[in-house]
């Protein structure tokens, strides 16, 4: 969601990877990701190193200490203090690719040297491929002069970390293969801010790609109870240790989401490789929110299906096994909000129609937010919605709420620039004040349905089938005055004509 001036320094930096060989696009984004990881944890340790004097618990800055390298048979002391964004580019070429290959690469992969964790895991296989000090330093520069353009920015924009982040990611080559398309981040944030997580919660997003679902939700947790995180080792120890938990089948994505997660100061980041919705999954009944955007379009070999997800839907579509994951996943009073394809609310096949009977007969659907199509350009213009029920394993849907997306901030264009118009902060506002809406008629961009009237329309959670359009007569002159219209028209074109061919 960036263009302009940052757009173009962006596209700055890919094009130093290029001209400096480094062509594949993935491994391009790897190894700006660890660029971008080492300015951030710079960032994340100042924070922290503040939040331990403001709320007086102990801790001690990763940058502290020596590391002594030998480089042509000679040995080289570092001091760590080196190794942050801030002192790093202002050394000149060879300083700066020394430090990076023998210090700060080092130092990043086994920052975290315990077997369980799993950033270290990650880490563990990755490796710097800029191999010349000249090209280091020209993309060392050009990241920097993105950095104080986004420092500009921030003032008024405080999402465009993300957006910078989202735009690097979608220059991936095989982006959107298998419906696995990146959430916008002003939508993650909504989501988040219609869930309202709490200390109490444990956060799961099973196909959690980059980690933007938990990412949003830790921030939330940090602006909302700050002192209760690090002024309570208990809280600040579950923060960091037992509150976030995704899956990803790309090792490279895990990694990527392991740095993003260590970046925004979560320390141990639950990141798991895992098939979420095989036999391999045995995560069942634990978690109490589930955040998600999970892949469309996917079809899967239903042999190394979990088999209580199907005996829950029978189908080998992904779309509809991750709803039956969720509430197999979630804890009773569990709660999810997730991204689905449209064709999940009104598909006509015994699967559809089966999981959405599960979620109104058997759990507590409490929302259904219809978004416009252009959401996910240009990756895609796949018209999507979003589900939010509560799992209660008994018939506990009652009304359920409808609102209709038309803007969602953004033109809904392939160039989707900035606009002024959007609905998120009225969906927010009335999602949290439901009960203001409880007399709103069919033609407003938000109303309740009665259950039995969607049991009666055969489970049908389209906004189209219970939204009435309004119509406004139009009233046209009679037929005689239209007529004389029309003769009084052809009279002054006949006399035009006359007075063009006397002037010839």
């Amino acid at each position: 969601m960036i263009t302009g001036e940052l757009k173009n320094k962006i596209d700055d930096i890919w094009n130093a990877f290029w001209s400096g060989g480094i062509t594949n696009p993935l491994t391009v984004v790897e190894q700006l990701t660890y660029l971008m990881f080492i300015h951030d944890i710079g960032e994340t340790d100042d924070m922290q190193l503040s939040m331990s004097r403001r709320f007086n618990y102990s801790y001690e800055s990763k940058f502290t200490g020596e590391d002594e390298k030998e480089i042509d048979g000679k040995k080289v002391t570092f001091s760590r203090k080196d190794y942050k964004w801030s002192s790093l580019i202002q050394q000149n070429a060879e300083t700066q690719y020394n430090l990076m290959v023998y210090g700060i690469f080092p130092f990043i992969k086994n920052m975290y040297k315990e077997s369980d964790n799993n950033y270290a895991k990650y880490m563990k296989d990755a490796v710097f491929k800029i191999d010349t000090a000249l090209k280091l330093n020209s993309i060392l520069i050009k990241c920097q002069e993105m950095y104080n353009l986004i420092a500009d920015i921030q003032a008024t924009d405080k999402d465009i970390k993300g957006d910078v982040y989202e735009y690097i990611l979608s220059k991936i080559s095989t982006s959107g293969t298998n419906g696995q398309f990146r959430t916008p981040r002003h939508i993650i944030d909504m989501m988040v801010e219609l869930m309202k997580p709490e200390l109490s919660d444990t956060i799961c997003d099973p196909s959690c790609g980059t980690a933007g679902f938990l990412v949003s939700a830790g921030d939330y947790l940090k602006k909302h109870y700050e002192s209760d995180i690090y002024h309570n080792e208990v809280n600040r120890d579950k923060f960091n240790n037992n509150t976030f938990t995704g899956y990803d089948m790309d090792s490279t994505m895990l990694r990527i989401a392991a740095m993003n997660l260590v970046a925004h100061g979560i320390d141990n980041p639950n990141v798991l490789y895992k098939d979420s919705i095989s036999k391999q999954n045995t995560d069942r009944d634990k978690y109490s929110l589930i955040l998600a955007n999970p892949p469309f379009t996917g079809s899967i070999d239903t042999s190394i299906t979990s088999p209580d997800l199907l005996a829950l839907v029978e189908t080998k579509k992904t779309e509809l096994l991750f709803i039956a994951l969720f509430i197999k996943s979630l804890k009773l009073g569990g709660r999810c909000a997730s991204i689905v394809p449209d064709g999940v609310l009104f598909g006509s096949s015994n699967a559809h129609k089966s999981i959405r009977k599960e979620l109104v007969d058997n759990q507590k659907l409490e929302a259904v937010i219809s978004m416009p199509s252009g959401v996910f350009k240009p990756y895609s213009g796949v018209s999507t919605g979003i589900l939010i029920f509560t799992k209660t394993n008994h018939q506990d849907t009652d009304n359920v709420w409808f609102y209709n997306m038309v803007q969602d901030g953004y033109s809904l264009d392939d160039k989707r620039e900035k606009i002024e118009k959007s609905d998120i902060a009225d969906i927010i506002n009335r999602f949290h004040n439901k009960e203001l809406d409880r007399d709103n008629k069919r033609t407003a961009k938000s109303f309740f349905v009665p259950r039995q009237e969607i049991v009666d329309n055969g489970y049908d959670l389209s906004i189209n089938k219970y939204k009435e359009v309004e119509y406004t007569p139009v009233e046209y002159p009679p037929v005689k005055d239209i007529l004389k219209d029309l003769q009084k028209m052809e009279k002054e074109i006949s006399s035009g004509l006359s007075d063009l061919e006397r002037m010839i």
